[in-house]
């Protein structure tokens, strides 16, 4: 993806990197209704990110199988962690392809730095890494991303489409993903009940 492998020619950060994107309650975008961004890239180029409180139906250890790393007997032995790994749906581009964001314990060379703990893996090494227990400390797996062209997402949340706020590992690498939505928006003191849906304007 040509935004990802800018970000990692690049030096410095874009300003929504590593934030949090909240939809906001008036949302139009039905793919997007109560769910919360990761900002992986961001740049005058356009902003690249994987949402990461929706679950895809396929299990860890079937994808492992369906992507030839383990075979089904390799995959019932899989540890407890690997065999719990959800896969979340990152967005509506490019589904079939998988993106690992985890922290910065575990690195190889393809791997993108989004911040000085966090980084996005999308090669199949950091899945046998998972798989095996060699893995990073923290880790999320995503299918598919969510991207906006030059411009596109800085008008969106002038438009009042979305909210921001600096990410928290915390928050981020959980398992509680039914209530991340309602936890994210609590943690920076914001009642669903007192959100504006209209823009404003000064």
């Amino acid at each position: 993806m040509d935004l990802l492998r800018h970000k990692k020619m690049a030096a410095g950060r874009g300003f929504l990197d590593d934030q949090f994107l909240i939809a906001m309650p008036g949302m139009k975008d039905d793919r997007f209704t109560r769910s919360v961004i990761y900002i992986c890239a961001h740049s005058d180029e356009g902003a690249m990110g994987l949402v990461i409180n929706q679950t895809q139906q396929m299990l860890f250890p079937d994808l492992l199988v369906q992507l030839g790393i383990l075979n089904e007997q390799e995959a019932i032995r899989l540890p407890a962690q690997a065999r719990d790994f959800v896969v979340r749906n990152g967005g509506p581009v490019d589904r079939s392809r998988g993106f690992v964001l985890h922290s910065g314990d575990y690195r190889v060379e393809s791997s993108l730095t989004v911040s000085d703990d966090i980084c996005l893996t999308a090669t199949v090494d950091i899945l046998r890494a998972i798989s095996s227990g060699r893995g990073p400390r923290h880790a999320l797996m995503a299918l598919g991303y969510s991207g906006w062209g030059a411009g596109q997402l800085e008008s969106e949340i002038a438009e009042n489409g979305w909210l921001t706020c600096p990410a928290s590992a915390e928050l981020l690498f959980d398992t509680d993903i039914e209530r991340k939505y309602d936890r994210i928006l609590a943690s920076i003191g914001i009642d669903l009940a007192h959100l504006s849906l209209a823009a404003g304007h000064a």
